[in-house]
């Protein structure tokens, strides 16, 4: 009878080993399904934003249509959108599409007549309600990976995670800040 109280022990320690690990790994699973969403809600709204382009360049261009290398920098900037496939991509193509999103809208404010299309203003107001959805799913992306990135590190979850397959995600940063702080100023 001595022998089954330290067996019995060794069965419990086991035991709430395996559901320790049990736990973590599906949280684990869980925060990593929640990135991958999460970066799937971001490449739908990049993609809608890249489809509006097209629009707005049309619409600026029966007004300036000597506007050449505006353009070609807007189709640049949402080429380079559509090809990023990670995160650390898609924030140098997010500084470049808000660059030449700024300097469209600078060459749209030099017609007045074009301010006033009906079309444009349509256009304009369907970009900033995206630019609105591309912040707030980058906010709910970047909170996913601040997840599972710190449960991926703390301690005892660092001594099997990698081994699991699990690796920290990389944040939906932009190296310019001030440059996606705001949708594209548009003036009326």
């Amino acid at each position: 009878m001595e022998w089954l109280i330290p067996v019995l022990i060794i069965v419990a320690v086991v035991a709430v080993i395996a559901v320790y690990f049990w736990v973590t790994y599906n949280s684990l699973v869980g925060l990593a399904v929640r990135v991958d969403e999460a970066w799937s809600d971001i490449t739908v709204q990049l993609k809608r934003r890249a489809d509006l382009i097209p629009n707005i360049i049309e619409a600026v261009k029966g007004y300036a249509a000597h506007e050449r290398g505006v353009f070609e920098n807007v189709t640049k900037a949402r080429a380079e959108t559509l090809s990023a496939g990670s995160p650390s991509e898609a924030s140098v193509a997010e500084n470049h599409m808000q660059q030449a999103l700024r300097s469209i809208f600078a060459v749209a404010e030099a017609y007045p007549q074009l301010q006033a299309s009906q079309n444009y203003l349509q256009l304009q107001g369907e970009l900033v309600d995206t630019e609105d959805k591309i912040q707030a799913s980058r906010r709910f992306y970047n909170g996913g990976v601040r997840e599972l990135n710190t449960k991926v590190k703390v301690f005892p979850n660092n001594l099997f995670a990698r081994r699991a397959g699990f690796r920290e995600r990389d944040f939906f940063e932009v190296a310019d800040g001030a440059a996606i702080a705001e949708p594209p100023r548009v003036q009326f």
